[in-house]
């Protein structure tokens, strides 16, 4: 739902400081929209307010906060009200964290790095939602909508990554966007939509900084390429949002979720994409499905 994105609306972008959150920042403020950018690293949030700033007819507020702490979100309520009395119409839980164990090897034996995990990719969005869905849903003509990013890894469970608190994280906000599209359906003023992106590059994947450094790998695509590519798909009302770059195509990006998907249906050993027993077989029927989801797309 892309009426979501107007002047005078307000989007409310946690991890909005940098990456994919300033990106989309970026385009709520190209239709004139008022920005609440929250984010964790104050520097960021510094430059972001710099670079976006406020317009004779569109303000920015930024507040510096951890996601996964309900009390902060309170007061980021009490303080988003004083400022835009009309509510918030566009709320995008993206912040996130990609935590290391201590130990890569043993990641079973250390619960702080789940906990760390946990508490923002998974506590954020629930925090977020038990503050802002009450606002959100208090009108029931304005478009509004709900973005909440997710990961390809919280679908295909990678294992080579090493970071199962992660992929753990990821499953579980895939699993609360499902529940909650589906609990919003009544609100036909309200769009929810599952970002997933690609290989972005953005402060997990080498880009320290507000904007890209002019370093992007080749593969990868720029926060801003995503950010056009999720407006497009939310104007044709998709909830799932896969986004391709420039290394994996939406096919491959199917044909692999398929496989997944069948390792439950067909009683296979879990992640057996990965296991020495079923790689081949599975690489085999990747690239078949893959062939035949291309001739499908060309017709």
């Amino acid at each position: 739902m892309t009426a979501v994105f107007r002047p005078n609306a307000t989007a409310l972008i946690t991890g909005g400081g940098s990456g994919i959150g300033f990106a989309i920042a970026q385009l709520c403020r190209s239709h004139g929209m008022n920005l609440v950018l929250v984010d964790i690293h104050a520097d960021n949030l510094a430059h972001a307010h710099t670079m976006l700033g406020n317009t004779a007819t569109a303000t920015t507020l930024t507040h510096v906060m951890d996601v996964g702490d309900l009390a902060s979100w309170e007061y980021l309520r009490s303080k988003v009200g004083q400022t835009f009395p009309d509510g918030v119409d566009l709320l995008m839980l993206n912040a996130g964290a990609s935590v290391k164990p201590k130990d890569p090897e043993k990641p079973w034996e250390d619960p702080e790095y789940f906990q760390k995990t946990l508490t923002t990719n998974v506590m954020g969005v629930v925090n977020g939602l038990a503050t802002f869905l009450p606002i959100v849903s208090a009108s029931s003509e304005e478009p509004r909508a709900i973005i909440i990013t997710g990961s390809k890894q919280g679908i295909t469970n990678p294992p080579s990554a090493h970071n199962p608190a992660y992929n753990a994280s990821k499953s579980t906000v895939k699993t609360i966007a499902e529940h909650l599209c589906h609990d919003l359906l009544p609100n036909k003023n309200i769009s929810t939509h599952l970002l997933i992106p690609g290989w972005t590059y953005t402060s997990m994947t080498g880009n320290t900084g507000v904007v890209p450094d002019g370093k992007k790998p080749k593969g990868a695509w720029l926060p801003e390429q995503l950010a056009e590519y999720m407006y497009e798909k939310m104007r044709k009302k998709d909830f799932y949002i896969i986004c391709p770059d420039d290394d994996v195509t939406e096919e491959l990006d199917q044909a692999r979720m398929a496989w997944a998907m069948g390792d439950v249906m067909e009683r296979r050993p879990p992640l057996s994409r990965w296991n020495d027993m079923w790689k081949d077989v599975a690489a085999e029927w990747i690239e078949k499905e893959l062939e035949k989801r291309r001739k499908l797309k060309s017709g």
